[in-house]
């Protein structure tokens, strides 16, 4: 099999390698198998897409709507290294899941509105599918609410005409969407489970997600809600587009 590809940009080692550790399991992958690049320390190597099944992209602390002056010369890196990769992507309709940054960068990409309009702070929210999600492949068997993990400060507040919108939930109106057949893009978290929410939490607590003084509170509205639906959300991608 073609190994997956991993993008990340996250800083903070506990966090990149929950992360990766995370997709691993829950895409059913083997440490071989899905190669990892972690873009807030290394320019993008040239990327060669017919050595890859697909790609993944993680969340992470850069929001693409801040305003250009607020970004930081990494950030811009990064978008501008993403962008010309899913020109590509795009172009050849290649087997996508961006996890959170992914909506910003697929989604900015596509010519979606993202603002801070439907942040959302830490912890399980309900998602519900639409009526396109029932003849969607990757939601093939899902069910049609489930709770996931969610983070934000930024979200889609409008998908352009020829996107799919595939879920949603009370407080963000866009949880997952396609583009053309294979490019996916989830607002919440498909590889987040709860023992990795926690550990987020605390490397998180003092970024603004949430008042670092209701740490705790915020921890237990985690381990209150039981999530594992996302999760095959994740495996499907992977043995839909293995090869």
């Amino acid at each position: 099999m073609k190994p997956f590809l991993l993008l990340a940009t996250r800083g903070e080692d506990i966090a990149a390698d929950g992360e990766y550790a995370a997709f691993c399991q829950y895409g059913g992958l083997e440490p071989e198998q899905l190669h990892r690049v972690r873009l807030e320390r290394e320019p993008l190597p040239a990327v060669n897409l017919d050595d890859y099944s697909g790609v993944l992209v993680g969340g992470g602390p850069f929001n693409s709507s801040d305003p250009a002056d607020k970004k930081g010369p990494v950030q811009r890196r990064v978008e501008a290294e993403l962008a010309v990769l899913l020109d590509e992507l795009v172009a050849r309709d290649f087997p996508f899941l961006g996890a959170c940054y992914g909506v910003g960068t697929l989604g900015a990409h596509q010519g979606a509105v993202i603002d801070s309009t439907y942040g959302e702070p830490p912890g399980p929210v309900v998602v519900e599918l639409t009526p396109d999600a029932a003849s969607d492949p990757l939601l093939d068997g899902v069910l049609p609410t489930f709770p996931a993990y969610v983070g934000h400060k930024e979200a889609v507040r409008k998908l352009p005409d020829h996107a799919v919108l595939l879920a949603s939930s009370a407080d963000c109106p866009v949880q997952m969407f396609r583009i053309k057949q294979n490019l996916y893009a989830t607002q919440f978290h498909p590889e987040l489970d709860v023992v990795g929410m926690q550990q987020r939490i605390v490397v998180y607590r003092d970024y603004g997600y949430f008042p670092s003084e209701e740490a705790e509170l915020v921890r237990e509205r985690v381990v209150a809600v039981t999530v594992a639906e996302p999760m095959r959300i994740l495996r499907a991608f992977v043995e839909r587009y293995a090869r």
